[in-house]
């Protein structure tokens, strides 16, 4: 298990006309992520609001719905992103789902809310959230259907917060230093986040893993269970996930 590439993106630099055949240009964002040779510093960037990326070099736009420490740091896996390859026949260089790190063996949305990656001889990284699929991200690829496809596909890569604060490069090993005892995975969370609503109560198992917003999701969620009245069935909830959302690293 190792880091295959290490991506950073500047903000409104997304997409050059002639410079990323195949997505999209002019967008105000830092989805646009791209390789880069040698160590980047990875640090907790601070909280959501007021911080962007974890990433030394890499810049958030918008710091009112996107960054934070929750969010300080994107992974998805590169078999992930030779799936979607065959799939929307096109190719997606590393980078290409704004992620900051493309892995190679790493069970990324079978990792555990609350599993530490241990990332080369310093850097150590807690497993936070999915990545929610939002209009940015859709616009960016420039594919029809877009958030409901990376939905239904239940695999979106993992938010990872900083515990131990190092250096990052390519080909850097990952060991997993810790692997909590429930079974929240990372598509388990997004599952019940979106598609399969009836997931959440067992969602709390991750305790104090779960970021802040998550565990007011489901106490919301058990707080309409409650109220409803006895015998009804009331109206199904919409999934989620199939519209605009505040959890993508731009």
């Amino acid at each position: 298990m190792y880091v295959i590439s290490v991506n950073v993106g500047r903000a409104t630099t997304a997409a050059a006309p002639g410079d990323a055949p195949g997505f999209t240009a002019g967008l105000d964002t830092g989805i646009d992520k791209r390789p880069v040779a040698g160590p980047v510093a990875v640090a907790p960037p601070g909280p959501k609001g007021v911080a962007g990326s974890g990433l030394a070099g890499d810049e958030v736009v918008n710091l009112r719905h996107h960054g934070g420490d929750h969010q300080a740091v994107y992974a998805f896996a590169r078999e992930d992103l030779d799936g979607w390859e065959r799939q929307l026949g096109r190719e997606l260089p590393h980078g290409s789902f704004g992620e900051n790190l493309t892995t190679s063996g790493v069970d990324v949305n079978g990792a555990l809310i609350g599993e530490r990656w241990r990332i080369g001889a310093e850097l150590v990284l807690e497993v936070s959230a999915p990545r929610i699929p939002c209009r940015t991200f859709a616009d960016w690829l420039g594919e029809s259907g877009w958030m409901k496809r990376f939905t239904q596909e239940a695999a979106p890569g993992a938010y990872l917060r900083v515990v131990e604060s190092g250096e990052v490069r390519a080909g850097d090993p990952v060991t997993i230093v810790h692997r909590p005892d429930h079974e929240v995975s990372v598509s388990f969370l997004f599952r019940a986040l979106t598609t399969e609503r009836a997931l959440l109560p067992r969602v709390l198992a991750a305790g104090d893993a779960l970021v802040p917003e998550t565990v007011e999701t489901v106490h919301k969620h058990l707080t309409r269970q409650r109220n409803q009245p006895e015998g009804s069935v009331g109206a199904p909830e919409a999934p989620r996930g199939t519209a605009a959302s505040t959890n993508v690293p731009v």
